[in-house]
């Protein structure tokens, strides 16, 4: 079997640019005072605790020495007190940190989701939409750490060091340079390690994405699997899917790993070589209070490269993940709004196509050339084989793509250059696709026209002949359907979305399929619906049922990409070409039904 587009995994080949993260710091900006004062209070209690190691000193070398019970006691009660402030400090530093941090997550992932709403039907038609998915709430969700308490520990923590260095050094030079020994050996494994490890989150990332976009593609298609009884090939997959998911995670936490474990390992030779050249230099100098408090002074030196160790490798882990939330962020909304873009006047429909071509991939044309006008209050219906253009014809109309060649004109409006917002109000679409939100059904209708009456609602549906089944249920309007409709029958889900459409009491109507999965009974009574509906509307009309169309005032036979016949249906059948060969052959074989 070829591998599909949620096997693929992503790569992205460039170096890791430092400007995510001026991207990432500037979601901080409304909390800069907030932080200003973590950051203070965070650097007293860095300070305060500094001089913890000078309390143990002086008991040691002095008091005791001397027999100052007051002078000890009068020490531990300073160090205890120190210690109860740097507790207050840090229970506000996590408490406000959390705030910030969940805040700033908020604040990005809804940044991400309005830029999706801007995309354009071209970016999702090209990716597995469990690999969108994923980038909205998992990778968002795993930049927390680094947004909440990444970087006031990096600015308190690299303090912290600089003042310990100078306080050591201030000590005693040499025992200072003894304490910081194997820090350069440090330093060069993790660049060493810097690139594998980049790389190892990268590929976990990238099988992350792939697992999530398997399972919703799975969950979209259960029917499918079960009416094909493929639960087990599918449950294979998905362990297929986890293994390889499990390894990369493992692979990168091996190699995250490598590095607390040295740090832990640096300090303890650390504290040793301090002991030996401690005891043998007590007489130049050295005391025993001296060497308690410098084996604090490692503890307190060691303990902020851990922290920033464990922040590299966050910082690492995070790379990944920006990397894929920032390329989304930067994916370019082509179908957008011109700087100089004016609203839409109130349209009466005519409908200019004026030597458009279009393709969705480069070089593969999908429409060549076409041209027509269609005058207000007219119905066009679009007929011809599969693949041949139709529905690309109806999309360019509500611009959900840019026309590669040519212009489109809305009443003489060049629809590229007016604002979308007020081109897409005044059409009413059904696409072939049709989709019903969570919620009720009242609600789905009322989708396209948030102030609708519920009288409103109701005349609508009785035009589409939705009412019908509507007003059986126990709830009526206000039944509660699931996430695509999975409680309404196919015909019930394109009746709503038919009303949805017609509520909005467009000028152009736009209906790709619309009855397409509805029975012959409903299809006569909508039809004498429509046909009171459609007076002073211009409509677009796919269907593949040809007795559907034949009152239409524009007939369009589309092949490969052109018209090739247009005219009325009789004026079709008399000419006797594609159109004619297409209705007989359906005429005769429903006459065989």
């Amino acid at each position: 079997m070829a591998r599909n587009k949620i096997d693929v995994d992503e790569r992205l080949e460039g170096e890791f640019n430092l400007s995510y993260l001026k991207r990432l710091a500037k979601y901080m900006k409304p909390f800069r005072k907030n932080v200003i004062v973590v950051i203070i209070l965070m650097l007293i209690s860095g300070v305060a605790s500094i001089s913890n190691p000078r309390l143990l000193q002086t008991a040691i070398d002095v008091c005791i020495p001397a027999g100052d019970y007051k002078g000890v006691i009068l020490l531990g009660t300073a160090f205890l007190i120190i210690l109860i402030i740097t507790a207050l400090i840090s229970r506000y530093k996590i408490r406000m940190t959390g705030l910030i941090g969940n805040t700033m997550v908020r604040d990005l992932r809804k940044d991400v989701f309005e830029h999706l709403q801007k995309l354009p039907f071209s970016y999702f038609d090209s990716r597995p939409h469990g690999k969108i998915l994923v980038r909205v709430i998992n990778y968002v969700n795993s930049l927390s750490d680094i947004l909440s308490n990444g970087f006031i520990n990096l600015i308190t923590d690299v303090f912290t060091l600089i003042v310990i260095t100078f306080v050591m050094v201030f000590s005693n030079w040499k025992l200072a340079l003894v304490a910081m020994s194997p820090l350069p050996v440090f330093i060069c494994v993790v660049f060493f390690l810097k690139t594998s490890l980049r790389k190892a989150w990268q590929d976990y990332s990238s099988k992350n994405s792939n697992l999530t976009a398997y399972i919703h593609e799975s969950i979209a298609g259960m029917r499918v699997t079960q009416a094909f009884s493929r639960e087990e090939e599918n449950e294979n997959i998905f362990d297929e899917r986890c293994r390889e998911t499990h390894d990369k995670w493992m692979h990168a936490q091996k190699i995250a790993f490598l590095i607390w474990p040295m740090v832990d390992l640096a300090s303890i030779i650390a504290t040793c070589f301090l002991y030996v050249f401690g005891i043998y230099n007590m007489n130049n100098g050295i005391t025993i209070g001296m060497l308690a408090a410098f084996s604090m002074y490692i503890t307190m030196f060691w303990g902020p490269v851990i922290n920033l160790s464990n922040f590299y490798n966050s910082i690492t882990n995070a790379m990944a993940y920006m990397e894929r939330v920032f390329e989304l962020l930067d994916e370019p909304i082509t179908v957008s709004d011109l700087p100089n873009a004016y609203t839409l006047p109130p349209v009466k429909g005519e409908v200019e196509f004026k030597n458009v071509s279009f393709a969705y991939e480069p070089k593969q044309m999908i429409l060549k050339n076409v041209s027509f006008t269609v005058n207000p209050g007219e119905s066009v219906a679009l007929v011809g084989p599969t693949g041949a253009g139709k529905s690309t014809i109806v999309n360019l109309i509500s611009r959900f793509y840019n026309v590669t060649e040519g212009n489109i004109y809305i009443d003489g409006h060049d629809i590229s250059t007016v604002k979308l917002d007020s081109l897409r109000k005044q059409m009413g679409v059904m696409l072939q696709d049709t989709f019903i939100f969570a919620g009720t059904i009242a609600d789905n209708i009322r989708y396209g026209k948030l102030d609708a009456t519920d009288d409103e609602i109701k005349k609508a549906a009785q035009v589409v002949c939705a009412d019908e089944f509507v007003s059986t249920l126990k709830d009526g309007y206000n039944t509660q359907v699931n996430e695509r409709g999975s409680r309404l029958s196919v015909g019930q889900r394109q009746l709503i979305s038919f009303a949805r459409a017609l509520l909005a009491d467009p000028k152009i109507l736009i209906l790709d399929e619309a009855t397409s999965s509805i029975d012959t009974e409903t299809e006569m009574a909508l039809q004498r619906g429509l046909d009171r509906l459609l007076e002073g509307r211009t409509s677009f009309i796919i269907a593949h049922r040809l007795s559907t169309i034949i009152n239409s005032d524009k007939i369009m036979y589309i092949d490969k990409g052109r018209i090739i016949e247009c005219g009325t249906h009789d004026e079709l059948m008399q000419k006797q070409g594609a159109y004619y060969r297409l209705y007989s052959a359906q005429y005769k074989f429903m006459e065989q039904l």
